[in-house]
């Protein structure tokens, strides 16, 4: 199995992992942009305020990034394949 293909099953567990924790979520782009946002931060703390820095808990960390960004992308196709919009809703 190559690098790439390695990275990319860490992020398919990873999304079967929050899927099972959380469900299907479906919120609004502003609200993907927080979790999105939210995680970013936790992988640049991991860096630059964490004691110990370690790159295990980085990768971990950005695979998390990446999940959530995944997340996000279904979410917007089942919302475009539905037919609805919600860059301008509020709330979840």
């Amino acid at each position: 199995m190559n690098e790439l293909t390695q990275v990319l099953n860490k992020i398919v567990d990873e999304r079967a992992r929050q899927d099972a924790k959380w469900g299907v979520q479906n919120h609004t782009d502003a609200y993907w942009m927080t979790i999105l946002v939210e995680e970013l931060g936790e992988a640049a703390a991991e860096i630059t305020t964490t004691p110990g820095f370690s790159e295990r808990r980085l990768k971990h960390k950005l695979v998390q990034v990446a999940a959530v960004a995944v997340a996000w992308i279904e979410a917007f196709d089942r919302r475009t394949t539905a037919g609805g919009d919600q860059r301008t809703e509020g709330g979840e």
